[in-house]
């Protein structure tokens, strides 16, 4: 048996986890094999949401270990535990395992519709997902989630129920104020607001909190790496140079606070004419892939163009939501699951201290 077992072991660093990088033996995703008289039997954890996928690694697995199992019977599982990092543990928000700040040190990148797409997408591979709208001046999650008009209730006087949209917990301080009411506060006031709607909402087991950052790298950014444990950040880009310029800013603030990247989403990357089909790169090609290049980060994915991305975003239904089964549906959950896959190697590897902020002449 102990043969049998040295050749099933070897079968299971041969198959590399795409998402990952990394075979199950030596990833640690393995986390028991049994091998007897009764047959084969293996147990996998996966570190990230894989609902749409589980079926798939369960039958490669199975056929790789059949392969050298000599008719012995082969069972084998496939589950999923996401972990929270281990620098958490004694500043984390109640309630949440990790936390991912989408940023783009520019507005008008298309960073709150991914933002969403993003949550949807990882909620939609089985993570249980919250999304807190950062974006103090100029709040977008209520419209895209269509709850605008609601209020959330305090049960206690000192603490926020989320709201709920498409299976997805939500916090904004839109949800508080009247939609025209414009947030004249000055920075300390804006931080503030921030670390309550953080830590007084009542946040309900959550795997993933999506941060929609609001556009530059001031105080709010600052605030969120200073006091939250970040387990790490999504920069989200057009290939265009002059939002490449702020997202690179964006991206290097978040390292100088040691908070991890994740990895750049290219956003309006190609446009398909709904008329005639031409594809045209109006905002440029070829950007975000290089930017993530030059800073040895993945590219996590590149997103049409689309006008109906768009329109679902403003009617309340994201396109995850309006269409889980669409081409577009099917690049965010790619982006999630590549980000997601991201931050259990980082809770594998025990990375992703909580950063000491200096100032420096720069």
């Amino acid at each position: 048996m102990a043969v049998l077992r040295a050749q099933v072991e070897d079968r299971l660093r041969e198959i590399i986890d795409p998402w990952t990088g990394q075979d199950y033996l030596s990833g640690g995703g393995l986390r028991e094999l049994r091998v007897d008289c009764e047959g084969v039997a293996v147990d996998v954890v996966l570190g990230y949401p894989a609902a749409s996928i589980l079926e798939t690694v369960r039958r490669q697995i199975g056929e790789a270990v059949r392969a050298v199992a000599g008719g012995l019977a082969v069972s084998v599982n496939v589950s999923v535990n996401i972990a929270a990092p281990a620098s958490a543990k004694g500043n984390r928000i109640p309630g949440v395992k990790n936390i991912v700040a989408v940023a783009s040190g520019k507005g008008g990148v298309g960073k709150s519709t991914v933002a969403v797409n993003l949550a949807l997408a990882l909620a939609a591979e089985g993570a249980r997902v919250g999304i807190l709208d950062a974006d103090i001046y100029g709040p977008s999650q209520p419209t895209m989630l269509g709850l605008q008009g609601s209020k959330p209730v305090s049960p206690d006087g000192k603490s926020i129920e989320p709201m709920e949209a498409h299976g997805v917990q939500a916090m904004s301080i839109g949800f508080l104020v009247d939609v025209e009411q414009p947030m004249v506060w000055r920075g300390p006031m804006a931080t503030g607001a921030l670390e309550q709607l953080l830590r007084d909402t009542r946040w309900r087991d959550l795997d993933y909190l999506v941060v929609d950052m609001p556009p530059g790298t001031g105080d709010i950014q600052l605030t969120l790496a200073q006091k939250v444990p970040v387990t790490g950040a999504v920069i989200v880009t057009t290939p265009q140079d002059i939002a490449l310029i702020d997202a690179r800013k964006g991206l290097r603030m978040f390292e100088k606070v040691s908070v991890p990247i994740l990895g750049v989403v290219e956003n309006m990357g190609l446009h398909v004419c709904s008329n005639c089909g031409h594809e045209e790169h109006i905002f440029g090609s070829g950007g975000g892939e290089a930017m993530a290049q030059d800073y040895g980060v993945p590219l996590l994915g590149t997103l049409p163009l689309d006008l109906k991305i768009r329109l679902q975003a403003d009617s309340g239904k994201p396109t995850v939501a309006a269409e889980p089964d669409g081409s577009v549906a099917h690049i965010y959950r790619v982006i999630a699951r590549r980000a997601a896959a991201g931050m259990a190697r980082l809770a594998a590897a025990g990375t992703g201290a909580m950063p000491r902020i200096a100032i420096q002449n720069t």
